[in-house]
C-alpha cells in the first residue's frame, strides 16, 4: 500500500505534483491543475457490475484458431478508468471530458486529469490498485497521451499490469509501449505536428497492439480527433467488457498497424490472428466470412490479392477480444496448416 509519507515526497519531488498533494493526501480525487481546478472538479462515478455487451462475431469453420481465451480468471472488480487531456485541456481536450461522461453512464469509476500532475496521478493509480485490484484503463488526447504511456511505464516498475490504454494523437516524445501493457491503442495523424506521435511496442512485447491512423481523413484534425463519437461507442463498449475479458489469447497476437482509407469508418480492433489458407480460398472470401474490410486484409497482408492465394499460406485477421461467456459459447476451429 503506497504510504502518506510516498506521496508527501512525490507532492514535493515530482514536477507539478504539488498542485494535488494536499488534496491526494486526505484521500480525495481531484481532476488536474490549477485550470481544472478552476474549471471544476473531475468526473467521479460510483462503481457497477459492468453488463456485458459481447459481440457476436462469425467463426469460419476449419479456418481460424480458436478464438476462446486460456486464461480461466476475470476480475471480481470493475475497472478504474484515467483519463488525461492536453494542453490547454479544459478547452482543446473536452472530447476526454466527453468520453468520461459516457463511462460515468455506462456505471464506471473515471478520472479526468490534466497531464501535468501525470506524476502525482500514478500514486493514485497505484494505490487504488492495491486496495482494489482491478482493471486498470488509461486514456489520453496529445500530451494526456503521453502521460497514459508514462503512467503505465511507472506502474510496470510495480510490477503493476495496466489492462488497456488508448492514445489519442500522442505526442511525438511518447514513449514505447511498455510489457505490463495488456491492450494497446494508438489513434492518430502521423503528418500532424502536435500529436503525431507513431507509439510503437517494446521489444517482446506480447500484448494486444493496434496503431491507426487517420491522416488521410481531412475531416479529422488534432482538435477533433478526441472527439468521434463512434469512437467512444466502441471504448465504452470495450470497458464495459473489460472486467470479463482475459488478455491472454492461445495464439500469440500480430500486431495491427493500419493508415485508415479516406471515407472509411474506424473499427478499433485489438489485434490480428493468424490463419492458414485452404484450396479455393481468396482474398475476397476472406473478407467476407470474417466481416473484415478488404483493404483491412489487404494491409494486414502486404501483398494479398496480387495474386491467388496459396494454400498453407499464413494470413492475419483482425479481431476484437471477447469476454469470456462469450468466447466459450463462439464455434471452435483448428488451426490448418
Amino acid at each position: 500500500m503506497i504510504g502518506p509519507g510516498r506521496i508527501a515526497r512525490a507532492a514535493l519531488t515530482r514536477p507539478g505534483a504539488w498542485v494535488l498533494g494536499t488534496a491526494l493526501l486526505a484521500g480525495i480525487g481531484v481532476g488536474g491543475s490549477h485550470a481544472a481546478l478552476a474549471a471544476g472538479p473531475a468526473v467521479a462515478v460510483t462503481r457497477a457490475t459492468p453488463a456485458t455487451l459481447a459481440k457476436p462475431v462469425t467463426v469460419r469453420p476449419a479456418a481460424m484458431p480458436p478464438l476462446a481465451e486460456t486464461a480461466p480468471t476475470v476480475s471480481q472488480f470493475p475497472p478504474k478508468v484515467y483519463l488525461f487531456r492536453g494542453a490547454l485541456g479544459p478547452f482543446f481536450s473536452t472530447g476526454i471530458d466527453r468520453l468520461a461522461e459516457k463511462i460515468e453512464r455506462a456505471g464506471f469509476y473515471a478520472r479526468v486529469y490534466e497531464f501535468t500532475i501525470c506524476d502525482l496521478i500514478e500514486l493514485q493509480v497505484e494505490r487504488n490498485y492495491r486496495e482494489e485490484p482491478g482493471p486498470i484503463v488509461l486514456m489520453g488526447h496529445s500530451m494526456g497521451g503521453l502521460c497514459s504511456v508514462r503512467i503505465a511505464i511507472k506502474l510496470q516498475e510495480e510490477h503493476i499490469p495496466v489492462s488497456l490504454v488508448v492514445t489519442i494523437d500522442p505526442a511525438h516524445a511518447t514513449k514505447s509501449v511498455p510489457l505490463n501493457v495488456q491492450r494497446f491503442m494508438n489513434i492518430f495523424l502521423s503528418d500532424n505536428i502536435l500529436g503525431g506521435g507513431d507509439v510503437k511496442p517494446e521489444p517482446g512485447y506480447r500484448g494486444h497492439y493496434a496503431s491507426f491512423d487517420m491522416k488521410d481523413h481531412d475531416e479529422i484534425t488534432h482538435i477533433n480527433i478526441d472527439k468521434m463519437d463512434d469512437v467512444h461507442a466502441q471504448l465504452v463498449s470495450m470497458i464495459s467488457q473489460l472486467a470479463q475479458t482475459p488478455a491472454t489469447a492461445e495464439a500469440d497476437p500480430v500486431p495491427l498497424r493500419y493508415l485508415i482509407p479516406p471515407k472509411a469508418s474506424l473499427e478499433l480492433w485489438d489485434s490480428g490472428i493468424p490463419l492458414f489458407v485452404r484450396p479455393g480460398d481468396t482474398i475476397e472470401q476472406i473478407a467476407a466470412a470474417y466481416h473484415v474490410p478488404l483493404w483491412a486484409l489487404q494491409q494486414a497482408n502486404q501483398g494479398a490479392g496480387s495474386a491467388p492465394l496459396i494454400p498453407g499460406e499464413r494470413i492475419v485477421v483482425p479481431r476484437h477480444l471477447l469476454p469470456l461467456a462469450a468466447a466459450s459459447a463462439a464455434p471452435q476451429a483448428s488451426t490448418q496448416r
